[in-house]
This record gives structure tokens, sequence and C-alpha cells, in this order.
């Protein structure tokens, strides 16, 4: 069997999970595909990393040797199941863990709020104190999606002594309470947030669902951080308000990723960016991994696990 493992950034995958087990022939991509149909040619086990390779229904049709498309995480938007059904070819899912992501929310909105990027850089060049922070306690933190990960991140602010709310399509002050959340509408949720993290997944729905007006409601000098899709945030009102100092952000996904080395949001203070390691822990790369592994081989004995429908 020959096995691509795509878009290993950090060249670990073999470090997680019993690949020898497979005895198979594997070639690991570190950088971005450039064509995915020539370059897979021949494969038939593909394991790809969450959404970062679109398999469209173009390119299921002409990859015939592809038989085993294994995605990291339980879900994959990147990935036409329907099409890839059609030619024959198995999708199989992996186990994933959110806290990563939830803790990583914090390291975000901490940095931020004490402006540690600059204080850092002060650090090694031989300078000293640079700037002013801002506090949590006592400030409002405001989750746009109140499910698994927006509600872990709740419970976090509420340690650092902040008010809760959140707003979601589908929330309830029910289904609020229990998290000691408050349900507000989303008009009160951008303009009474000193901090407003996003946590929902990537729909039609959720696509631009923080633009401009949003952006506008927000309080000056607010925070916006965004740890789940890029494409849920307007990217050019986004820039334009960071421009304008309306308001800071901090982020760790973006609409085009890897993020474009020229792209004018990296030349601004007021933004804190990362580059989309929310999940990057070694506790998630071995349930990738090792599960990916397991998928394998279920399908080798002929009985596939995990598989996406």
């Amino acid at each position: 069997m020959r096995i691509a493992i795509l878009d290993d950034y950090q060249n670990v995958a073999l470090t997680f999970g019993d690949w020898d087990s497979l005895e198979a022939d594997i070639t690991v991509f570190t950088e971005p595909l450039e064509d995915v149909v020539k370059q897979l040619q021949g494969f038939e086990t593909v394991v790809a990393m969450r959404e970062r390779t679109r398999f469209t229904a173009e390119v299921l049709d002409r990859l015939p040797d592809l038989k085993l498309l294994v995605s990291t995480g339980k879900r994959n938007a990147a990935i036409d199941v329907p099409a890839a059904r059609r030619n024959g070819v198995v999708v199989s899912a992996t186990g994933y863990i959110g806290e990563p992501t939830a803790e990583h929310t914090w390291a975000l909105i901490l940095a931020a709020s004490r402006n540690l990027p600059q204080e850092f850089r002060s650090m090694r060049e031989g300078g000293w104190q640079t700037s002013v922070g801002t506090m949590l306690h006592g400030k409002t933190l405001g989750l746009l999606g109140l499910g698994r990960l927006g509600a872990g991140a709740a419970k976090i602010g509420q340690v650092f002594g902040m008010e809760t709310i959140a707003w979601s399509q589908n929330l309830t002050p029910e289904k609020a309470e229990p998290h000691g959340v408050t349900a507000v509408s989303k008009e009160e949720l951008f303009a009474r947030s000193d901090v407003l993290s996003i946590h929902l997944v990537l729909s039609d729905r959720s696509r631009g669902l923080v633009g401009a007006d949003e952006i506008a409601a927000m309080k000056p000098g607010a925070l916006l951080v965004n740890t789940s899709r890029g494409p849920i945030v307007d990217e050019a009102a986004l820039l334009d308000a960071l421009r304008r100092k309306a308001i800071r952000a901090a982020i760790d996904v973006y609409d085009t990723e890897p993020f474009p080395a020229d792209h004018p949001l990296r030349t601004l203070g007021n933004a804190t960016l990362t580059p989309h390691i929310g999940f990057v822990t070694r506790e998630v790369y071995e349930i990738f991994y090792g599960d990916a592994v397991e998928d394998i081989a279920a399908y080798q004995a002929g009985a596939p696990i995990r598989v996406m429908e």
C-alpha cells in the first residue's frame, strides 16, 4: 500500500502512531500540494490533516487509485464525502479533543491583554517596559457560540472574574444558565463585550457572520479573538478596523492558510497572531496519527472503522 500523509508542516507525523506496523510505502508531504491530482496519483491511502487540502468532487473523480481517505478529526468540510462514496473511496475519521484550542484561546487573550509579543521583543532586544496592559477581572467576556469549546472558554473567564455572556442562533437562556452564562442578543453581545471570542463551526450560516456592522458595534479597543475558522470574520472589515485602531484582535485562523508572508495583517501592532496552532499539541497528534494508523489497519483487514457518513 502507498500512503500519503499530507500537510505535515512540522514533519512529525511519523513520530506519532505505529506506522511501521502497516508495512506500507509512506510519503510525507510537509508543504501544501501545488497540484493535488498530479501529486497524489498512485496513492491508495491519503491521510489529510483537517481542512488543509480540499478534496472536491472534481479532485476525487480524478484520483482512480485512491481507496481510503483518512481525515484527522471528526469532521472535515474540505472533503466531499458523497463524491468520495460515489468513487468507491472510504472516508475514515479520527478522534479529537478540544481542550487545547480552549487553552490556546486564553493564551491569545492573555498575550493581547498584556501586550506580551511587544514585551517579549523588548526583552530580547535589551529593553524594558514598553506598554501598559489591561486587566480582565471585572470585564465582560462575550462568546459567539456556546458549544463545548465556548463553554470551556467561559469557565476560564469566570475564574478570572469576568462576566460571561453569549449568543448563537440556537442558544436559549435555559441552555446558557448551567454554564453560568447569560444569553443575550447578537447586538448586545457585540456592544457589551470587552473580549469577544468566536467558537462556531464554519458553515453557510456562520461564514461572514462577523462583518463590518458587527465590528463597528464593538467597544473602542475591545478584543476580537478567533480560534475557530478565518472566514467567520470578514477579513477586509477586520483589517479596516485594526488599521483605524478601533478594536484589537487575537487570531489563530485565516481565510488563506498557510498565511501569506506579505499579508498586511502581519504588520499591525494591535493584532496578536499565531499560525493556526490552537489544536497543535502532542496529545492531539497522538490521537490523530494513532487513530489514522488504526483506520488504515482496519481498512487493510477489510473492516473499515470510524467511517464518515
